[in-house]
């Protein structure tokens, strides 16, 4: 009997050793993680917007954190079990100082994507703001707001009229909610906007609210403007655009800066020969897509 019972306490001990054990190992296994993203192309936001990471976790998401530095790479700490569980990681453009139930959710605004393969994920804009690889555009120099036909150099509008009726001039592809186009004319050294849009086939949204245009009329129905009145970059108008940079970006809504955005999938030069009335081909963006990496 007397062996029986020491052994009974042996056990006992032995047993409770081991329980300690086991909880002093868990009470030092990591509860955070490192994450580290990578992205190229991202420009700095006005001051009333951040970018913000998401983790995309049994399909609801949980944010890594915002910044509005775009000097790369950079780490976040993040729980451990959200990032051994993630699928998907995506960044989002957020109103600053977001708070309550718009916090919790990334905005319509997101900017890149990308699913998680092992510890890492390659992140792109082409798959979520849309893929321009393809994008092609084509405008011609008029001024129909106007009867002035002596400055038809100084209107541009994004159409083709080479084989009447006129038809839309930029192939573009359908933004998702949270973006717009918007076209640009550089003058001076400064970009000069000539609306936002989304749809190729109808007029801007300043169609009937530009500055710029004549009393003739809100001009056809594509996106476009006519500088004729009033000026801007320190150039009055009427104006030559012979010569100046056209742009095409792609715009977060609401916008966070009155300068062009980082995504530019068209631009060109408007020849110092190019002829009024006269479809010009435009050439390709400075930047296309935006990229990047992120490592748990």
């Amino acid at each position: 009997m007397k062996k029986i019972l020491n052994l009974a306490i042996a056990i006992a001990i032995a047993t409770t050793f081991v329980a300690c054990s086991d909880d002093d190992n868990n009470s030092t296994l990591p509860t955070t993680g490192d994450l580290t993203v990578d992205f190229t192309g991202l420009e700095a936001l006005g001051a009333d917007y951040v970018y913000e990471g998401w983790l995309i976790v049994n399909g609801s998401p949980v944010s890594t954190g915002t910044f509005t530095s775009v000097t790369f790479p950079q780490t976040y700490t993040v729980a451990i079990d959200d990032l051994q569980a993630a699928t998907t990681f995506v960044l989002s453009i957020e109103p600053a100082g977001e708070t309550g139930a718009d916090a919790l959710a990334p905005a319509a605004t997101k900017i890149l994507a990308g699913d998680f393969s092992g510890s890492s994920a390659s992140v792109t804009s082409a798959g979520i703001v849309g893929d321009f690889s393809t994008s092609w555009g084509k405008y011609i120099l008029a001024t129909p707001t106007d009867t002035d036909s002596t400055n038809e150099a100084s209107g541009i509008w994004f159409l083709d009229n080479a084989n009447p009726p006129a038809i839309a001039g930029l192939g573009l592809p359908t933004l998702p909610d949270g973006w717009k186009y918007e076209g640009w004319v550089v003058l001076n050294g400064t970009p000069v906007s000539t609306g936002t849009f989304t749809d190729v086939n109808a007029a801007d949204d300043n169609a009937a609210t530009s500055p710029y245009k004549g009393s003739a009329g809100n001009g056809p129905g594509y996106p476009g403007e006519d500088f004729v009145t009033g000026s801007a970059a320190g150039v009055d108008f009427p104006t030559d655009l012979k010569g100046v940079t056209v742009v095409i970006s792609v715009e977060p809504s609401p916008d966070n800066s009155p300068a062009p955005f980082t995504l530019k999938p068209l631009a060109h030069e408007v020849p110092a020969d190019a002829m009024n009335g006269t479809v010009i081909n435009m050439g390709s963006g400075p930047q296309v897509s935006l990229t990047g990496s992120v490592i748990r």
